[in-house]
């Protein structure tokens, strides 16, 4: 049933959007394109790792293209990546359909595509680039909202409603999907493209505390006994989905065995960090362990950015905060299982960030990694590829990177 109501939203938004592509056409005939007329709207609507993932693509835009006012629609799940960065002149939010991880009525994500794209309209873009490339709903807004340059990868069913698109190739580290739809977008532009390879040196990672935020951890940290020269070792345990996670005993072992294996100039604190729903997470870790940690869980991603540079070193599993580690150029150890790495692994010198990654296929599954994470609670312990990395092999993988 669902498929066919996509069906035919999908003919409708062909049907009335016709009109208006054309108009978009005629408009990119004439647009200049020069750097203080154009208008570049960009679209992810991922959570809080993709979207660190992408901020590259802010930064070479902006030099690229320094008169070019420069706008990033994301969910409000990871505005606070985008909300002030430099490279931006306006982040906007939209609860993206399939992301919200709130239930939705059936008709709701297509009165919201409709909606959205006639906000989108009066803003007149010149350009715009659906960064997600198997997002066919923001390819559909585009083309709705009537945007002369619409770029994106060609993915069906959302092909049609771009007018430069790109093969996708995967598994590609999702920063360099990014950089190869800039490059795409400056080159519809009649600019030179992004040169290539690309690497974390010459496009690195941009998210970074302010003084601020690193004034309150200190504070934080103060009030627990922790001072500046306390080495800090930080684990975030917890992802958006269940099966992306590792064992909780496994990680008691690592926080009991680090600190005397590692060579600090004085003893080393474990921190457990990660939200508010998480806390049973962290209690569970903690008691396992010999010491009593500092626990975090009210941290604004920010404070959560301060924190992870004041750190030694950053272990957890596929998630947000660990791509936040590398941003700030802290070692990082991240535990993979469903999702690929070659894909969403950390986007960092392979020297001081490592990957672990199971290797055992789940019974049910095609292969290892499988990239399914919306497995039901009931069906978990037939999942049990993360869970599979041993303590020692985690352990052995944390010690080589210090």
């Amino acid at each position: 049933m669902r498929g066919l109501l996509r069906a035919i939203i999908l003919l409708l938004v062909r049907l009335y959007g016709a009109r208006r592509a054309r108009q978009a056409s005629r408009r990119r005939t004439t647009a200049t394109g020069e750097p203080h007329n154009l208008r570049i709207l960009l679209l992810r609507p991922d959570h809080l790792g993709d979207l660190v993932l992408t901020t590259p693509v802010l930064h070479t835009l902006r030099q690229r293209l320094p008169g070019a006012h420069v706008t990033m629609a994301v969910g409000p799940w990871s505005s606070e990546v985008v909300a002030r960065h430099p490279d931006l002149n306006r982040a906007m939010t939209l609860p993206f359909p399939g992301f919200t991880r709130a239930p939705q009525r059936a008709l709701a994500p297509y009165i919201l595509l409709f909606r959205a794209a006639q906000q989108l309209r009066r803003a007149s873009y010149d350009l715009a680039i659906n960064l997600r490339p198997d997002f066919w709903w923001g390819a559909a807004l585009l083309y709705l909202a009537a945007i002369p340059r619409r770029i994106g990868y060609g993915l069906q069913p959302g092909t049609p409603f771009l007018t430069d698109t790109l093969p996708f190739h995967t598994p590609e580290l999702a920063t360099v999907s990014n950089l190869r739809l800039a490059s795409a977008a400056l080159r519809s532009l009649g600019r030179e493209p992004l040169p290539e390879p690309f690497t974390p040196q010459d496009y690195p990672l941009d998210y970074h505390p302010t003084g601020e935020e690193q004034r309150q951890v200190a504070e934080r940290l103060a009030g627990a006994g922790i001072d500046e020269t306390t080495p800090l070792i930080v684990i975030h345990p917890g992802a958006g989905a269940a099966i992306k996670l590792w064992r909780a005993d496994g990680w008691a072992f690592c926080a009991n065995t680090l600190p005397a294996r590692l060579t600090f100039d004085a003893p080393a604190r474990i921190i457990l960090t990660g939200s508010r729903n998480e806390r049973p997470l962290l209690e569970d870790i903690a008691r396992g362990m010999q010491e009593a940690p500092l626990m975090l869980t009210d941290l604004t991603v920010g404070q959560l950015a301060a924190l992870l540079g004041r750190a030694k070193l950053v272990l957890g599993v596929d998630n947000g905060p660990l791509h936040i580690a590398v941003a700030q150029g802290t070692p990082t150890l991240s535990l993979f299982g469903p999702t690929d790495p070659r894909i969403f692994g950390p986007w960092g010198n392979p020297e001081r960030h490592r990957v672990l990654a199971s290797t055992y296929r789940c019974p049910t599954c095609p292969a290892i990694p499988c990239g399914r994470l919306d497995i039901p609670p009931r069906d978990l312990p037939a999942h049990p590829c993360v869970r599979k990395l041993t303590d020692q092999d985690v352990l052995t993988a944390a010690e080589s990177l210090l």
